[in-house]
């Protein structure tokens, strides 16, 4: 059996990874061990970026319409305990409420792993190009020039070899792809040992005076011990009892008192999982060379705090697909491949930092006097009104981060044309649309329900902006010749043109700026070589720009 593209997992970036190929009429295989069940969601937030690819998609009502309740509210909240004191509050609209910002058509969504992978499995299985196998496990793989060569087996133990032209590993932390390239992790690789218990109570909200809310963090006199999250909004709860470097053992009656202690009285649930892990800090030095690519957390393993994870593991899958379907198309050039580690590491390696810091900041009561946390009178309220104001503070970056989800750019990109601008600053909480190389393209409405975004996404797409910009046609039949799919549009409106910045914009299949000027390329073969990986960047620099 051959296949262009042989998948190894089927979490939600190797679903994504699957389906954005068979979007673009690529054949692959995606092979999975277990049967695909989510006994225990891994995430819950579905960022901005991700809700671009789902439009891109066609799938944004297929989330919408997920069975987390739309109207749950969002709020995060310190508390001792739910029935104890509240420190602060940190009010979020419910999916209903929420509206798309100034800079992108989508918004954030609240939909667990265990309702947003069976999304992303039906958006993947309306192809024909892919075919998804579950109880089918990657057993060893070696490549050479010309393809790789893998090992499958079934439940059975009945074992299949499989050729491919290329092999991603989604196959996360514990990654057998991985390992067998010899990549190695470079960071932290221990921040805490935590335990994930979820149970199930539908009685909860009714038990305290709280209100309804995403999640609770639970902050004792020992600092910040635990969190409660609301995993879909109805019965179902996960509870993270948060350790530090120290690893240990919970029993099952420790875990029913911690559960008890967080209400802060005694009451029925129903303990489904509980699941000990390990937080950690950890970049691969290398995503894959040759004919092999790793890609979500077996690229990559950073602490939840913030939710990016998995949403930077979608970034990954959409980076890579158009490049693996360039490389099996044959206009792909041989550093195209090559420049998906250039472009993703040092994006996991900057939200993998944050996310720490948000851990740190969640966890900083550990480092503050907390006298009298629980104590009625004066000097308690002033204790617990000060970490209340400390909490809302230090946390923003966590609930805020518009800039990580959209303003993360491929700076040094080899397959992206400098024109020689500063680089501009990447803040966390806020986003400022660029069409400098190397960053998404920006939103900006064309009509009733359309955005430029909707013109990105199966190829090339050369813009032309404002009055009388240049033909373009030089850079396209640049492309032409060079087999590279590539379409002119011409836009006119004054504020797109004003968001692009100059006169052409050539954006790529992934919607990132892949080169700009006010003037056709004075060498547009140079131009298209460089974006397709044909061509040296560093030589491109001085007879591509015009």
């Amino acid at each position: 059996m051959h296949v262009p593209v042989l998948i190894v997992g089927a979490g939600p970036v190797g679903l994504a990874l699957a389906g954005d190929l068979g979007w673009r009429g690529i054949q692959c295989l995606i092979a999975e061990r277990t049967d695909g069940s989510i006994y225990q969601p891994k995430m819950d937030a579905v960022g901005i970026r991700t809700m671009e690819f789902c439009r891109r998609w066609g799938i944004t009502p297929w989330v919408e319409q997920s069975p987390y309740p739309r109207d749950y509210p969002q709020d995060n909240v310190y508390v001792t305990s739910l029935r104890g004191y509240q420190l602060g509050r940190e009010p979020m609209s419910s999916m209903a409420d929420s509206a798309p910002p100034p800079q992108t058509p989508a918004h954030r969504e609240r939909c667990p792993q265990n309702m947003f992978d069976p999304i992303l499995r039906r958006f993947a299985s309306s192809f024909s190009e892919v075919n998804l196998r579950y109880h089918c496990e990657l057993i060893d793989f070696w490549q050479d020039d010309q393809r790789v060569t893998a090992v499958l087996s079934d439940s059975s133990g009945a074992e299949t070899t499989v050729t491919a032209d290329y092999l991603v590993g989604c196959d996360g932390a514990s990654s057998l792809v991985r390992q067998k390239l010899g990549v190695r992790m470079s960071g932290r690789d221990l921040l805490t040992y935590t335990t994930n218990v979820v149970f199930r109570c539908a009685q909860l909200p009714g038990l305290h005076d709280k209100g309804l809310a995403y999640r609770f963090i639970l902050i004792g006199p020992e600092g910040t011990w635990a969190t409660l999250v609301a995993i879909n909004g109805r019965d179902r709860w996960r509870f993270s009892l948060i350790g530090d470097g120290t690893p240990r053992e919970w029993t099952r009656q420790e875990i029913d008192g911690a559960i008890r202690r967080a209400l802060g009285a005694d009451f029925d649930f129903e303990i489904e999982t509980v699941v000990p892990w390990t937080r950690r800090e950890l970049v691969a030095e290398s995503y894959g060379s040759g004919r092999v690519y790793i890609a979500g957390d077996a690229a990559h393993m950073m602490s939840p705090t913030g939710g990016f994870g998995m949403n930077t593991g979608i970034g990954d899958a959409v980076d890579l697909a158009w490049k693996l379907e360039a490389s099996v198309r044959g206009w792909g050039g041989p550093g195209l491949l090559a420049s998906y580690t250039a472009e993703r590491r040092p994006v996991a390696a900057r939200v993998a930092t944050e996310s720490t810091r948000n851990l740190e900041a969640m966890l900083s009561p550990r480092q503050r006097p907390l006298d009298g946390l629980l104590e009625a009178g004066a000097a308690g309220d002033r204790t617990r009104s000060d970490l209340g104001a400390h909490m809302i503070d230090v946390m923003k970056n966590e609930w805020f981060s518009l800039g990580l989800h959209l303003g993360l750019r491929y700076d040094e990109s080899p397959v992206c044309v400098p024109d020689g601008t500063p680089v501009p600053p990447s803040p966390v909480t806020s986003y400022t649309p660029t069409t400098r190389p190397g960053a998404r393209a920006p939103h900006a409405w064309l009509g009733e329900g359309r955005s430029t975004l909707d013109l990105f996404g199966r190829r090339f797409v050369l813009l032309r902006l404002g009055d009388n910009p240049p033909s373009g046609q030089a850079m396209l039949a640049a492309a032409s010749r060079k087999n590279v799919p590539m379409r002119v549009e011409t836009i006119s409106d004054e504020r797109a043109a004003a968001a692009y910045e100059r006169s052409l914009v050539l954006v790529r299949p992934d919607g990132f700026v892949a080169w700009r000027a006010d003037e056709e390329p004075a060498d547009p073969d140079t131009v298209v070589d460089v974006v397709r990986g044909a061509h040296g960047t560093e030589q491109a620099t001085g007879s591509a720009t015009a």
